[in-house]
């Protein structure tokens, strides 16, 4: 009976130590704010993305970043011993998931810091910062509206029309050869351009004669290129 007594009394002293730092309370706080704040960035990230295809999984990602980061730092903030492991192990991970665009990166890191800042319990300072970075985004999103579209035509015509077919291109005012394939059914010609407007260049290249083919892709022109 007293062994049960002092066992009783040791499982409560142990969960009183635990729960001196990091009440449920706290902890449920961290997580409803670290769901708006990651919504928001997601919400950005919708709304300023440029891209070809738009990814709902990397955009649920940027929420679950901030939401899984916020209690990570709430329980090593107040303990060396543990964060230090916590560093270790996470010296030894190895991410193999390719990121296509820079820009998802910084997303990325966004949602980490907003999850150290809430898991410091400094909520007035991340509100601040993510409300900042997000006018800051879509301001660039705003201004990158008014830039020319960037698209691949892809051209299949014949060798004895090269001529007109690449006087007719240089006509547009920014564009890029990419790739030119001869063979002896034809030329298949790959260029890059900038187009302030969709007008129907395809259907003017498919009036020319011998021109078998024309297609406009949309594209995400290389950064620097």
């Amino acid at each position: 009976m007293q062994q049960n007594f002092i066992n009783n009394a040791s499982v409560h002293e142990w969960f009183a130590q635990q729960m001196a730092a990091l009440t449920p309370m706290k902890m449920v706080l961290a997580l409803a704010v670290g769901f708006f704040v990651g919504l928001i960035i997601a919400l950005v990230y919708r709304k300023a993305f440029r891209g070809v295809l738009y990814s709902p999984s990397f955009a649920t990602t940027l929420i679950m970043l901030c939401m899984i980061t916020t209690p990570v730092v709430m329980c090593i903030k107040s303990n060396i011993a543990l964060s230090m492991g916590m560093v270790g192990a996470l010296s030894i991970v190895r991410f193999r998931t390719a990121v296509k665009d820079p820009l998802d990166t910084a997303y990325m890191f966004w949602s980490l810091t907003m999850g150290i800042l809430l898991g410091a319990e400094l909520y007035a300072i991340a509100l601040v910062v993510v409300a900042g970075i997000s006018v800051a985004m879509l301001a660039l999103a705003f201004f990158r509206l008014r830039s020319p579209n960037t698209f691949l035509l892809v051209v299949h015509y014949d060798a004895s029309v090269e001529e007109g077919v690449m006087a007719f291109v240089r006509r547009i005012k920014v564009q890029r050869m990419r790739s030119k394939t001869v063979t002896p059914g034809g030329v298949e010609l790959t260029v890059e351009v900038q187009l302030r407007e969709r007008f129907d260049i395809v259907n003017r290249l498919l009036d020319t004669e011998g021109v078998h083919s024309a297609t406009l892709i949309a594209c995400q022109s290389e950064a620097g290129n």
